[in-house]
């Protein structure tokens, strides 16, 4: 039984993991996003944003102990310099994994793991839906709402008035059939 061990061993022996996992983590921390299965991008999830959490404090002892990991200098440069300063007042969840497709080959589900501050795409959504901050209730006293309400009430009357006017009319018509 597997009771409380929560890593995936993804059929590979303990040094084949570690090795692969750092292989794959040196690769979302150059290219920024990678296409794997599904298991070994929620391996990866696990592997790395507990190095990307360290590389938010810059020292040699953090530098050495991501390096123990990853076993590359220049991506450990890159995760200190590059990826540190663009996450660096984000809480956690640094990684996205977004499902594709299933493998042709052998029909393993695909994922694509990437870092959430470097896609432009979902970076311009979110900013556009943090500019827009309407509120339609009434929240607020009528006090501070005094300028605001006269000026819908105006345009709440206008619409109001043509509604009747045109219910008037056909009014007048059946009247006119009547008659």
């Amino acid at each position: 039984m597997r009771h409380g061990k929560k890593i995936n061993h993804l059929g590979r022996t303990d040094s084949h993991r570690k090795a692969m996992l750092a292989n794959m983590a040196s690769s979302l921390i150059k290219h920024k996003r990678i296409t794997t299965t599904l298991a070994k991008a929620k391996a990866l999830r696990m592997y790395v944003e507990p190095m990307i959490t360290k590389s938010k404090t810059d020292t040699t002892h953090s530098r050495r102990i991501v390096f123990s990991y990853l076993q590359d200098k220049e991506t450990v440069t890159e995760l200190f310099r590059d990826v540190a300063a663009k996450v660096a007042n984000r809480p956690g969840g640094y990684t996205r994994i977004i499902k594709l497709n299933n493998r042709l080959g052998d029909n393993a589900e695909m994922a694509l793991i990437e870092l959430v501050d470097y896609n432009e795409v979902y970076g311009k959504d979110t900013d556009a839906a943090e500019k827009k901050t309407t509120r339609r209730g009434r929240s607020r006293s009528k006090k501070a709402d005094a300028p605001a309400a006269e000026a819908t009430a105006t345009t709440e009357e206008a619409t109001t008035e043509a509604p009747a006017e045109e219910a008037a009319a056909p009014a007048e018509g059946e009247e006119a059939k009547e008659a």
